[in-house]
């Protein structure tokens, strides 16, 4: 009996698998711009079958790129095979490489597909008396399957991996014939993912009632004239030489001859150091979790000190005075802390770095206490060179920072360099800028003198890329100012009546009962509004409205689809209504109470390293998408007032974008139109539909300013012909004139396209770069995705600029006066003052002068104004 007997080996087919993760999960890529997912999933997958599965061995063979002889036989019958995507090729070297980390037995071998491999380690595992489990996307591996031999089929759907387990009985049960006789239903029925042409004419289900009655292509053929239905007797007839091709291209080879040792394949601790770091160069912070191992260590932690004693916090405090830069951290003592009460932690000490040999951390003890630490810090920022740390703004909480110009916030400028990834912590920089590694289990202390050694260090890194890539003014021009100005608007807040939020909840919560009710009446009966399966069901199956997408999960009851019926059916416009005053309710009527602090006021977060394009956003809670769509969702701007001797001034600017287009492009039309101070989308539709400006209908203004707005955005004839009811064919005409009219537009559109393609990004006019990874993409869809990002981000950026730019000057003009009047909400195009009453003539002075010149363009930047006793009088 062989040593091995009752033993366990997993065969993993290492292509299929990454093929699956990679079509299966949303793409990832991690700071260098390595695509990730497929090495992500296949590792996730693996994780669940070792888990599973427990083996003693574990191989995972991969394919050639030389060229097999089936791929040669399939290449002579239809030409060359589809390429594999370049983001999933770039993944394979790496997950070979990974695995090698972890000590896990890989095998290749020219001539020969990993299916050979795979067949042939099967056999020669199962004769040595091993259980074994073969791990592939590929049902044509089924017939390997036998009673020791297990076929498992994993799906990736949504994230989540599900496997389908096939032994020999399995096998027959589900397919009728045995694993052999699966060779030969596949020589029938094909299978284009596995590049077998099978036979013209005869689907599965033919296919199996041949097989399971002749058992092999060859006895069918002798019976050839004997086959039904009468069209399968012919097929085979005439295309005997493809059947016989696809069997030979379906079968396994199980007697390859290539070298392999068992013994290299025994599974030790895949759990490695080497694994480790490996791991966190990709990111994968959340499968970190299973390694039990110490990170290599940084010589650089030598340096660290931890500081509990007054008088060396002293010294060091006092030595960092006169330093050219200072790394600082403020953190908090979360000891004991829920996480919901986090964010109201006692301070628990500051970290500081200001030379490359030490780091340290000082904690508050009964001696050194925040106060002190505080101030030595605020103090620091006065006298030092350059003062670092990330997410300044969070720190201002606690922080009173006396030198603005002295500040280099490590997060914006990570966040410029690189703004298509969701954070930027302290461990990003240093893995991606001093190539540090930071253990996550490192002790507290450790932590936090590596986040200020990586402020001070990263801080010339970061400095000098923002140099290179031109974006150094943008920084330190407007960026870091902007920071500052958007802690004063989240220290500032706006005032919201909690009593007014809980009537016009009530006032929506009426409308919905109503809008419930009328729905049920025109339906017919009750039912769930909010079920997208119910709906579909009643407007699609027994109201039989037009344009159903019927999906696995049933009819798609989409904004998309059910904008097109409303017009012609009440029941979809009410439903739409419904929806809106719903979201209204739940997010914005009931929502915002919560956030109402006891000075009355909501201080909502506003984000500057979010949006790609460079936008502002804002959340806990998010402002600045409050409905306007429905005059009921715009009503909510009623609950938010001035306080008491104040007035809200509104300053919205008039198609900003329109305007940075007209002077991007230097379209010597749109210029004049702007110029001129004419109704610009009147002027596009005269001119487009080649009608006099008098004659413009209002329907004609309004498809013109559509086409205005959706040339910005890269707009196509589909979504063209979506927003405006009408044909492709008179969509495309719309564009085309549009572009006669405007050639400036166009040829700068294709030019920032073109550059974005040979560069890899596109640049705003002050600078803001925003990459487009996706032009490089092997998929169309996101190719196209990446023309429309290449030509709207350079107006979006440059908007957002000048929106900056207004805020910085508004706010800094405000406190320079000593004015009582601030500023406190922006919502994309639109500033919001609370203004002291008798400052109101210097306010609209102060937004009309900063904003009107924030940027000098070929057009004139206007803005609308306007004042009120709440947000919705004032917009």
């Amino acid at each position: 009996m062989s040593e091995n007997t009752n033993k366990k080996i997993v065969l993993i087919d290492g292509h299929s698998i990454l093929n699956r993760a990679f079509f299966g999960l949303p793409d990832l890529t991690n700071s260098e711009g390595l695509h990730t997912n497929a090495i992500y999933g296949f590792l996730t997958i693996m994780f669940k079958i070792l888990d599973e599965e427990k083996p003693d061995y574990l191989t995972v063979a991969f394919d050639v790129h030389a060229p097999t002889f089936r791929h040669k036989m399939y290449d002579a019958y239809k030409g060359t095979r589809k390429p594999m995507a370049d983001e999933l090729r770039q993944q394979v070297p790496v997950i070979k490489e990974v695995l090698c980390s972890m000590g896990i037995k890989t095998i290749e071998c020219a001539g020969l597909e990993a299916d050979d491999l795979l067949g042939t380690l099967s056999r020669q595992c199962e004769e040595e008396g091993m259980e074994v489990s073969v791990i592939s996307g590929d049902r044509d591996l089924l017939q390997l399957a036998t009673q020791h031999v297990k076929i498992r089929i994993p799906k990736t759907k949504q994230g989540r991996t599900e496997v389908e387990d096939y032994y020999a009985a399995d096998v027959k049960e589900r397919y009728q014939v045995t694993p052999k006789e699966f060779i030969d239903l596949k020589a029938l029925m094909g299978d284009t993912a596995d590049n077998i042409p099978g036979v013209p004419s005869i689907g599965e289900k033919t296919a199996t009632k041949i097989i399971t009655e002749y058992h092999s292509i060859e006895n069918a053929y002798e019976h050839v004239s004997e086959l039904k239905p009468p069209r399968a007797s012919k097929a085979l007839a005439e295309h005997w030489d493809m059947a016989v091709m696809s069997k030979t291209l379906a079968t396994i080879e199980v007697h390859a001859d290539f070298p392999y040792e068992l013994s290299e394949a025994k599974l030790g601790n895949i759990f490695t150091e080497e694994a480790y770091a490996f791991f966190q160069k990709l990111q994968f912070k959340n499968l970190l979790s299973k390694f039990d191992v110490t990170a290599p260590a940084n010589q650089v932690e030598d340096g660290f000190e931890q500081i509990i004693d007054y008088k060396k916090a002293e010294k060091v405090l006092d030595q960092a005075k006169e330093s050219t830069c200072v790394g600082a951290v403020i953190f908090q003592n979360t000891e004991n802390v829920l996480p919901l009460f986090a964010n109201e932690a006692a301070i628990g000490g500051i970290g500081l770095c200001f030379d490359e040999e030490h780091a340290y951390c000082i904690e508050v003890t009964e001696q050194i206490t925040k106060e002190f630490l505080l101030e030595k810090l605020s103090k620091l920022n006065e006298s030092c060179g350059r003062f670092v740390m990330f997410d300044i703004k969070e720190a201002m909480k606690w922080l009173p920072i006396k030198n603005q110009k002295h500040c280099f916030d490590a997060t914006v400028a990570a966040y410029l360099l690189n703004p298509l990834k969701n954070d930027y912590t302290y461990e990003d920089v240093a893995r991606e800028q001093l190539n540090i590694v930071i253990e996550e289990k490192s002790e507290a202390y450790v932590k936090v003198c590596y986040e200020a050694y990586t402020a001070f260090k990263g801080s010339d890194l970061l400095y000098k890329k923002l140099e290179e890539t031109q974006m150094l003014h943008l920084f330190e021009d407007i960026e870091m100012p902007l920071v500052f100005t958007l802690y004063d608007m989240e220290r500032n807040g706006i005032r919201a009546e909690g009593e007014a939020l809980k009537v016009y909840s009530s006032q929506l919560g009426g409308r919905i009962s109503e809008l419930e009710k009328e729905i049920y009446e025109m339906a017919g009966e009750s039912f769930n509004i909010n079920s997208p399966k119910q709906l579909g069901v009643i407007l699609f199956e027994k109201l039989l409205l037009p344009g159903s997408k019927k999906t696995k999960s049933g009819y798609s009851t989409a904004a998309s689809v059910l904008d097109k019926l409303a017009p012609d059916y009440p029941i979809v416009s009410k439903v739409l209504e419904y929806r809106q005053l719903t979201k209204l309710k739940s997010t914005y009527a009931d929502g915002l109470v919560n956030y109402i602090e006891e000075d009355g006021r909501i201080h909502s977060k506003f984000n500057q390293t979010i949006t790609a394009t460079g936008r502002i956003s804002s959340t806990e809670p998010n402002l600045q998408n409050i409905p306007v769509r429905v005059e009921l969702g715009r009503l909510i701007r009623k609950v938010f007032v001035p306080e008491d001797g104040y007035i809200f001034v509104d300053a919205d600017y008039s198609q900003i974008e329109l305007r940075v287009l007209a002077h991007c492009s230097g379209d010597a039309n749109l210029i004049e139109a702007y110029r001129e101070e004419k109704d610009i989308h009147r002027i596009t539709a005269s001119q487009v539909f080649h009608i006099p400006f008098e004659e413009v209908t209002p329907l004609q203004r309004r498809n013109a300013k559509a086409v205005n707005f959706g040339i910005v955005y890269g707009i196509s004839s589909f979504g063209l012909s979506e927003d405006l009811s009408i044909g492709r064919k008179e969509a495309a005409k719309y564009i085309e004139d549009y572009f006669k009219t405007y050639p400036g537009i166009k040829t700068f559109l294709d030019d920032t396209v073109a550059h974005a393609k040979e560069m890899g990004y596109v640049v705003t006019l002050f600078g803001r770069r925003r990459p487009v990874p996706e032009l490089s993409s092997s998929n169309f869809m996101q190719r196209s995705f990446g023309e429309r990002v290449a030509m709207n981000a350079p107006i979006q950026g440059t908007a957002a600029d000048i929106m900056k730019i207004a805020m910085i000057g508004v706010n800094r003009r405000l406190k320079e006066q000593n004015l009582k009047s601030r500023l406190v909400l922006q919502v994309h195009d639109e500033l919001l003052i609370e203004a002291y009453r008798p400052e109101l003539p210097e306010v609209e002075k102060i937004l009309r002068e900063e904003m009107e010149q924030a940027a000098s363009l070929d057009v004139p930047l206007e803005i609308d104004m306007h004042t009120g006793e709440n947000w919705y009088e004032a917009k």
